[in-house]
């Protein structure tokens, strides 16, 4: 048995992208349209959506933004949730923009040595959010057709997460971390007209490069969701779950939508005239939760600074049941 497990651990990468690579061929003509699909997705909503916050906070890390709002907002920051007042941008971006930016500003914190490594994590649990115009606009509007639960939903998003950042307050509460306030009105770092070419320059290749690598996520996503449906993988799934009193759609868009947030929210659209409250409440499951999709994408742009994956998951994971409990309570 013990030979069984290690032999499993060792090809199962191996093993999994074969069969990844065997799909991809078996299914190319689907493949084909999903990709194309995935990548007008990206061409259309992610990059004039995300790419100008991207440059936007590259920017601010360069000026005397930052430490304003730090001297302003510490006394606040730090009771409530135990990391530094600079660090209200990643909460403020987090909210306004959308994912994948709230990750992307803690990582300009934590490498420009604003914050520390525990108080970089204490931030990833729960300053990665979905945007407001994705939540009022696309899922609303378009999806429900109802402004009104557009509202409810994007109200019960913020506050679940502000109730996560309170909850993760305490983690690594007790580990003596050096934090490196370097940063500060006077540095040398500041964008000023000598090297504000410089300066644009870089942030821009910086958020291309981060740009970049959401559109392969999504791409990548997509291919995956259309050799899971080739195969009936998730169908299958979901007529089971069925059997234990979850409706089939629910089943068949949580499942869908814990893979790729988006298409997830698509598949319950389509349930909604039947099962308006189910479908009312997976919706802000998934946007609290993100999916896996935006996880991996979390994941790429924390690795190079080595902040830990850990809270961001059993954040969204809190952020997405509290989510469905302020959604209900807001409903009735």
């Amino acid at each position: 048995m013990r030979f069984i497990v290690i032999s499993i651990k060792k090809y199962f990468f191996t093993v999994l992208f074969l069969l990844f690579t065997l799909s991809l061929i078996l299914f190319s003509t689907n493949n084909l349209e999903a990709a194309k699909n995935g990548l007008i997705l990206w061409a259309n909503s992610v990059v004039p959506t995300l790419f100008p916050f991207f440059v936007a906070t590259e920017l601010l890390c360069k000026t005397n933004f930052i430490y304003l709002l730090g001297k302003a907002l510490n006394q606040f920051m730090k009771p409530i949730f135990n990391v530094p007042g600079e660090s209200a941008i990643a909460i403020i971006m987090g909210i306004i923009s959308g994912y994948p930016v709230g990750a992307k500003v803690v990582c300009n914190l934590y490498d420009h040595k604003i914050c520390s490594k525990a108080e970089a994590e204490r931030l990833i649990a729960f300053t990665n959010n979905s945007g407001p115009i994705f939540i009022l606009g696309s899922v609303g509007v378009s999806l429900l057709g109802d402004v009104k639960l557009g509202k409810v939903l994007l109200i019960s998003h913020i506050i679940s997460s502000l109730l996560v950042g309170l909850i993760f307050r305490f983690w690594k509460k007790n580990t003596i971390d050096i934090t490196f306030r370097n940063y500060h009105s006077e540095s040398k770092e500041l964008i000023k007209v000598a090297n504000l070419g410089e300066i644009l320059g870089d942030a821009i290749k910086k958020s291309i490069s981060t740009i970049l690598s959401i559109g392969g996520f999504v791409v990548l996503f997509s291919v995956i969701i259309s050799i899971l449906s080739s195969i009936e993988f998730l169908t299958t799934i979901a007529s089971l779950l069925s059997n234990f009193g979850i409706p089939y759609e629910i089943a068949l868009s949580i499942l869908t939508g814990m893979i790729e947030m988006t298409n997830g929210i698509n598949v319950v659209s389509t349930c909604y005239s039947s099962l308006p409250i189910p479908c009312i409440l997976t919706c802000s499951f998934l946007l609290g939760f993100g999916g896996f999709s935006v996880l991996l994408q979390v994941f790429s742009i924390i690795s190079k600074s080595r902040i830990s994956i850990k809270p961001y998951f059993f954040g969204k994971l809190l952020q997405g049941l509290f989510s469905v409990i302020f959604t209900f309570l807001l409903l009735h």
